[in-house]
């Protein structure tokens, strides 16, 4: 049986498995074990165990209960309800009005974290519910929550953008530089997206508050403070150095907890109900990125990436059509592989063949951040879709329906930067000089 034929077997059992209701991390490592066992000649138990062990003993991804606990508490002592009342007024006559906040938060919120899944799971914990109380379609903001959740990687400092930079030994510098345009690009397709869809269903959306003074603005605009000056400590401490992605995760919590209690929202109850809940969303999560290691850990022993990347140099193609098979070809692996992994077992063959067609490898690099990001919103592994349901219960395959609007967006944002390549290198090139 060949690569690709393995490949589709597996891919039909995952897809078999998570129709019968198996739980998704538990699906993804049976899909692993079914693969080591049968078409490699490695140990599987040993595998799984080693998988597991390394996905969850990890510095950097401690940041991701702190995040999430950061989250709770604003959610469970109501500072998520001050910071929307804040925001309301000044986006009534928008269309869409606060439903941009999902897009806001995501996009300010990833420049912190450096991580999609903490994203999607700390701005879906503060905004969905003060979204659905006030009366907003629930669909809408479950895809704009799972898609710009992706922003934690592409808008820097990004974890993945580090991983892509060691192995195509491009800057790390120039690459966190070439991020920013494109995220605020994709901010504002979203965004578009949404007033678009606004004016379409105007029954749908809560109708505007009555127009306000200039003061009252500014006077309601003062519950926004906490919480904002929250957001720039936490940036700040990371940019400045101060602390490390980690750190600055633990100064939210702190901060926020700060916050809660001088404003006097904080209780014993809401303290214990926020560690609790954030405690069950990082096990979550967790759990689920030891099965997708597993996975990719099978991945790699069949060759199955290795093989799809050598048959795309096979066949010759222009510039342009390289990339268009690429973004086929990623398209696949993302179906069953996390990011990371995506990078790790196809640069050294995608690599050489994208800089012999003359593509910039700093643009290449964020190009191929766009396609994971897509990965984090398709079937059947599509990580912020789990993340999600796992948070509120609705369907994965459901989330993923509503979404595809989003994953439009982001294909008219590879073809944008494909187009004109200079949204990506004008601000690494003006900034740090072009490289010779």
């Amino acid at each position: 049986m060949g690569l690709l034929e393995i490949g589709a077997l597996l891919l039909f059992l995952m897809l078999l498995l998570l129709s019968g209701g198996v739980w998704i991390a538990m699906t993804l490592a049976i899909v692993g074990w079914v693969g080591q066992a049968f078409f490699t000649a490695t140990q599987p138990g040993k595998n799984l165990f080693s998988a597991f062990w390394e996905t969850t003993a990890s510095w950097e991804l401690a940041a991701l209960p702190l995040f999430i606990w950061m989250g709770e508490i604003l959610y469970r002592t109501r500072l998520s309800e001050q910071m929307f009342d804040g925001l309301s007024p000044w986006l009534s006559r928008v269309p869409g009005r606060l439903m941009h906040t999902t897009i806001l938060g995501c996009g300010i919120f990833g420049s912190v974290s450096g991580s999609s899944a903490a994203t999607c799971a700390t701005i879906a914990k503060v905004a969905l519910p003060e979204l659905e109380r006030r009366g907003y379609d629930r669909s809408l903001a479950l895809g704009s929550l799972a898609a710009a959740g992706g922003l934690g990687i592409l808008i820097p400092p990004s974890i993945t953008m580090v991983v892509y930079a060691v192995a195509a030994d491009a800057s790390v510098i120039r690459l966190f530089l070439a991020g920013f345009l494109p995220g605020f690009l994709l901010m504002g397709l979203f965004s578009a997206y949404i007033m678009w869809w606004s004016l379409r269903n105007p029954g749908k959306v809560p109708a505007a508050e009555p127009p306000t003074t200039l003061a009252e603005k500014l006077r309601r605009s003062g519950s926004l403070i906490p919480c904002g000056l929250l957001i720039v400590f936490i940036v700040w401490v990371l940019v400045a150095g101060v602390a490390t992605a980690t750190e600055s995760a633990a100064w939210g919590v702190v901060g926020a907890l700060a916050i809660a209690a001088a404003s006097r929202t904080l209780t014993l109850r809401n303290f214990w109900e926020g560690l609790a809940g954030a405690t069950r969303v990082s096990c979550m999560i967790m759990f689920i990125l030891a099965g997708a290691a597993f996975l990719t850990k099978t991945m790699a022993f069949t060759g199955i990436p290795r093989e799809l990347a050598e048959f795309v140099h096979s066949l010759s193609l222009s510039p342009y059509g390289l990339i268009a098979v690429l973004v086929v070809v990623y398209l696949i692996l993302g179906t069953a592989l996390d990011g990371i992994s995506m990078i790790v077992l196809t640069s050294a063959v995608v690599l050489p063949m994208v800089q012999k067609a003359g593509f910039d490898l700093v643009w290449f690099g964020i190009f191929i951040i766009l396609l994971i990001e897509i990965a984090e919103i398709t079937p059947p592994v599509g990580f912020n879709l789990f993340v999600l349901q796992n948070m509120t219960g609705v369907d994965s395959n459901r989330i993923a329906r509503v979404t595809v609007p989003f994953f439009l967006c982001m294909i008219v944002a590879i073809v944008l930067i494909t187009l004109l390549p200079s949204i990506v290198t004008s601000v690494p090139n003006w900034l740090m000089g072009v490289e010779r």
